[in-house]
This record gives C-alpha cells, sequence and structure tokens, in this order.
C-alpha cells in the first residue's frame, strides 16, 4: 500500500483539484500526504540586461508570500482526511525539479498535474514534469487539469515488454488492488505480432491473478499510433486510470519523451499513474 503520499503543488495555480485527490487518496489508502513546492526567484540577469536588487526582493517576497498562503490551503484541505500531514518548500536558485526528487526518498506516491497549455515542458518554468519523471525513482500519478476525481474502478495497463512497464505496474498494485475493472493491453504493430501480445498480456493477468486481481488480457494490432490505439480502448472501457511505463532518453540534459507517454501526458483526459 501507499503509506505516504507527496503532493506537488505550484504557486500562481488552482490547486484545488490535486487537493480533493490526494484527500480521497489518503482516506483510501490510510496514507500521510506531504505536501511540496519548489521554485526559482527571478534570475539576476534578463536578456542583455540586469534586474535590479529591490526587484529581486519583491519577487522572492511574492513567492514566500504565495508559498505560506499555499501551506495554509494544504494543511487545512488535509489534516482531517490524512493521517499525517507535513509541509516542505524551496525558494532558491537550485534545480527545483533535483529538490522534489530528492524529497521523494520518504514517499511511496508522487501527485502531480499536468498544464495543458505544454509550458511545463519548458525549463525554464517552476518544475520540469518530464525530468520530474524521468528522475523520480517512485510512481508519479499526473492528474489532467480538469479532472477533479480518481475513482480508479477500471484501470488500463498500457503493456510493453519493457523494465519501465514492469515497474509501472508493480508500483500501481495498490490501485489495482481496489478496482472494478482491469484490462492489460498491449499494441503490436502488424498481425503477426498479435500472437506475442496474447501470450504476454495472459502472463501478466496470471500474475495479477496470483495478487487476487482479475484482468482481462487484451492485444489489438495498430499502425504507428499506438497512443490512439489505446485511447479508443480506454473510452469503450470507460477507463480512469492508466498505467505505463515512462519512456524517454536524455538528449542536451532535456528529456524527449516516447510518443505514448507524451500522448498520455499531454492530451488524455484521465489520469496516468507512470513509472520510469
Amino acid at each position: 500500500m501507499y503509506s505516504t503520499l507527496m503532493l506537488h503543488l505550484e504557486l500562481e495555480s488552482d490547486n484545488a483539484a490535486l487537493l480533493d485527490i490526494a484527500g480521497d487518496l489518503a482516506e483510501r489508502f490510510n496514507a500521510g500526504v506531504t505536501g511540496i513546492v519548489a521554485c526559482q526567484p527571478l534570475p539576476t540577469v534578463v536578456g542583455d540586461g540586469f534586474l535590479t536588487g529591490e526587484i529581486i526582493d519583491r519577487d522572492r517576497a511574492a513567492k514566500a508570500a504565495q508559498i505560506n498562503a499555499l501551506e495554509k490551503a494544504f494543511r487545512t484541505a488535509l489534516q482531517h482526511r490524512a493521517r499525517g500531514v507535513a509541509w516542505r518548500a524551496q525558494l532558491t536558485y537550485d534545480d527545483p525539479t533535483q529538490y522534489i526528487a530528492e524529497q521523494l526518498r520518504g514517499a511511496d506516491l508522487l501527485i502531480t498535474r499536468v498544464n495543458s497549455s505544454g509550458s511545463w515542458l519548458d525549463a525554464t518554468g517552476n518544475v520540469n514534469t518530464t525530468d520530474l519523471i524521468m528522475q523520480a525513482g517512485r510512481p508519479v500519478l499526473v492528474v489532467p487539469e480538469h479532472t477533479r476525481k480518481l475513482v480508479a474502478e477500471n484501470i488500463l495497463v498500457g503493456w510493453k515488454d519493457t523494465r519501465e512497464t514492469r515497474r509501472a505496474i508493480a508500483d500501481a498494485l495498490p490501485f489495482l488492488l481496489t478496482a472494478k475493472h482491469v484490462v492489460v493491453v498491449e499494441v503490436v504493430r502488424g498481425d503477426d505480432g498479435i500472437s506475442y501480445g496474447r501470450r504476454n498480456t495472459r502472463e501478466v493477468c496470471d500474475w495479477l491473478g496470483r495478487h487476487k486481481i482479475p484482468a482481462e488480457p487484451l492485444a489489438v494490432s495498430a499502425g504507428v499510433d499506438a497512443a490512439a490505439a489505446f485511447e479508443d480502448i480506454a473510452m469503450e472501457q470507460a477507463i480512469d486510470l492508466v498505467v505505463a511505463g515512462a519512456y524517454g532518453h536524455s538528449r542536451f540534459r532535456e528529456w524527449v519523451l516516447g510518443g505514448v507517454t507524451r500522448e498520455l501526458l499531454l492530451h488524455s483526459k484521465r489520469c496516468a499513474l507512470l513509472s520510469h
């Protein structure tokens, strides 16, 4: 089970949905929740110019006030729902993504959100979510911007025979144990791979069965757009949580995500539990 959840919140964002979902999960798993926020002050150098000390001090003071207000909202929302609450915050020029990843040493699951504007992919933002997923070393529950509740009754496991997927399904066991319906889907290219996909998904479902989790195996053939195939199945089966491995490679210190992972983050309307 998840005994400690870590909830990543952001300044100048509507965090009400995340607070609601974290409260629901804390009650479901009888878990404690640690709230965390990390951001950087304004840089001293902008383009070819410099910001004055007064501007930088005002920015620091404003962000510190926002952090204090966010902590108050966090404690108010969760103090009677979680087994315990804790708060961590950092306002420095150090990498905020690395700070959050390091704090996950004492947590079982990170809850964060997707910014549909796509600005979370910008390394100059407060937190680079791509880097965070890749560095976390813990499962990351990614909540779409307008999602306010996670029931996790119908779960789709996007199977691919890789380390990341094997880790993701193990990380998701607490959700899978309480689900009403679980389907394990492998999308293959061409009809030749169907038998291979059926064998893989059957073996995974047998493994889940030994954990007392009934699951349906499903292998489908698709072209190059595996993400669209997963989305079609998710729509047909009213899936509200997708479990998948997070794939990517580092290029010039920036993580470049695989196609399915990218689609789950940018365009999905349902929560995704991702592990790398």
